[in-house]
């Protein structure tokens, strides 16, 4: 029952993060990323620690691994990564965000490789993994004469808010914290909304006055602070305590597919082939680092499309 609930938790997360890279794209139209990122976390933070002063006994941090828990969540998987995408996401879309995104395991198995010892992958999933991070390659497709240019910039960035995250998770796996997920997820989000509101007192641009409050605007804030923060890092913190920090980045694989999806009905971004070209190795980067997984519920499946 427990790997049930962990594939469908896992699924969930893909469609309501894939389906964000989507709101972002069409909330940038209208506001300051940094702003627009940092108003997301503070909806977020408040819903999310409301509901665990009601619901959970353990959501106040109580020892050092949980303050530093939280201040990794809330700074390097929430402020960094979020500040690094909504930038780059200007001028890179969706479904080219959420490939570059799933650089997140390759990422995480290098750190985890340093910080995890326990944390080990076969040489075949290695190579699952960097037949992933070719297929992001082919989606970026830098161009060496032209590194400069607006979407090389927005694809580095986009590249960055990965490392950030992919980090963190291994940061926080490490840290082992016994706050409850409810109150790490909304401490976590609070402090990276405060980080984010700093950062964008920094940036010219960033500022109420700038934003356009249209209905699109509210739609995709509301979704990024409601599905994709407050319940989307709930199920995201719940599935880092239940199969650990490589397992969990790999929801990057899934994510690219639902965001093209969702960038092409909100905003009408195009999907062109090197995009699906670079899917599809990820694709089977994917396959090779969970071949057991999908090897065991393979006759499951068969029996189930049987009936």
């Amino acid at each position: 029952m427990s790997g049930h609930r962990n594939a469908l938790l896992f699924l969930a997360l893909a469609v309501i993060w894939g389906v964000a890279f989507a709101a972002i794209s069409a909330g940038l139209a209208y506001l300051p990323p940094v702003l627009f990122a940092a108003i997301r976390y503070d909806v977020a933070g408040v819903l999310v620690l409301a509901y665990a002063a009601r619901r959970v006994e353990y959501w106040r941090p109580r020892s050092r691994a949980d303050v530093l828990s939280i201040l990794v969540g809330g700074t390097v998987i929430i402020a960094a990564y979020n500040a690094l995408l909504f930038v780059g996401q200007q001028s890179v879309t969706a479904a080219v965000a959420a490939v570059v995104i799933a650089t997140n395991p390759i990422l995480a198995t290098g750190f985890a490789r340093g910080l995890l010892p326990a944390e080990r992958l076969s040489l075949l999933g290695i190579a699952g993994l960097v037949i992933g991070l070719i297929g992001v390659g082919t989606v970026a497709r830098p161009d060496p004469s032209n590194l400069l240019a607006s979407d090389v910039v927005g694809t580095l960035l986009v590249l960055g808010a990965a490392v950030s995250v992919a980090l963190g998770s291994v940061l926080v796996q490490r840290l082992d914290a016994t706050i409850s997920t409810e109150g790490m997820t909304g401490w976590s989000n609070l402090l990276g909304a405060g980080c984010l509101h700093l950062v964008s007192l920094g940036l010219p641009g960033e500022s109420f006055a700038a934003a356009e409050w249209t209905v699109e605007a509210l739609v995709a804030l509301a979704y990024l602070a409601i599905l994709a923060s407050a319940v989307g890092y709930l199920i995201y913190f719940e599935l880092l305590s239940r199969v650990g920090s490589i397992q969990v980045t790999l929801i990057s694989y899934a994510t690219p597919v639902f965001a093209a999806i969702g960038g092409y009905l909100w905003v009408g971004e195009t999907i062109d082939l090197a995009t699906v070209g670079g899917f599809s190795l990820i694709c089977v980067g994917f396959a090779l680092v969970k071949r057991r997984a999908i090897r065991a519920e393979a006759p499951r499946l068969a029996a189930l499309l049987s009936k």
